[in-house]
């Protein structure tokens, strides 16, 4: 049984549709990744997930439920955690109480959670009692990737985690992507490094217009003429 499932998805701002239905699997323990341009429906797709958006058509199934109408909040109980796309930490709150915000669901003992976010980003625990504000931008996709963590999420759904960060962050992100993949948490990413998110992925969507349309393996849409075209471009030959 997969551990996510989409079926025929139809999500609508207005009179427009972002996505034309599409249809899409997660398994488990997979690194499932969207790539395509910006517009191409891959954020919305993760906000209907999450419930965020209402669907116009479909069915989004969790672990063999459909999830599809339930809240937001409900969602994140069943475990799925999201690391929103420009981090959103809270700002003028701690390190220490963003990861708290994350738990916040929770009624056992997170202190051991704190301290796995701790043991895998060291650079948090000594900003510990730092506005998360304050951080650097690769700091921060720490934090919101340890504030997802703190609800011990099955699906882990990224938005974009690299936008915006030094190639040497960037790379430090992606093994923290396998790392967590490593732990057995299943993620969904979406992401415009093709190159990067393509070379971890063991299977791989392209979304233009809302629609998909191709889907494979990482390596073989690595290897795809029109991907390489499209997506990848001078960067085909860097190393994530």
């Amino acid at each position: 049984m997969s551990l996510l499932y989409i079926k025929d998805l139809k999500v609508s701002y207005g009179g427009i549709e972002a996505i034309k239905g599409i249809s899409l699997t997660v398994e488990k323990g997979e690194i499932v990744t969207l790539i395509g341009a910006n517009g191409a429906g891959k954020s919305t797709t993760l906000r209907a997930i999450s419930g965020l958006l209402p669907l116009r058509e479909g069915t989004i199934t969790y672990d063999g439920q459909v999830i599809s109408g339930q809240s937001p909040q409900k969602i994140v109980s069943e475990g799925i955690g999201m690391v929103p796309e420009g981090r959103r930490v809270f700002p003028n709150l701690t390190v220490l109480e963003n990861l708290k915000v994350g738990a916040y669901l929770r009624r056992d003992d997170i202190q051991p959670d704190i301290d796995h976010v701790y043991q895998m980003f060291p650079r948090l625990k000594e900003r510990s009692w730092q506005m998360a504000g304050t951080l650097s931008g690769g700091e921060q996709q720490m934090l919101a990737v340890g504030r997802a963590m703190m609800m011990r999420p099955k699906l882990m759904m990224m938005d974009e985690p690299s936008l915006g960060l030094a190639p040497l962050v960037i790379r430090d992100i992606f093994r923290i992507i396998e790392k967590l993949h490593e732990e057995g948490i299943t993620i969904l990413l979406v992401e415009q490094n093709a190159n990067a998110a393509l070379r971890i992925a063991d299977s791989a969507y392209v979304l233009e217009t809302g629609r998909i349309t191709l889907h494979g393996t990482g390596k073989e849409l690595l290897d795809d003429p029109q991907v390489k075209e499209a997506y990848l471009g001078k960067s085909r030959n860097a190393k994530a």
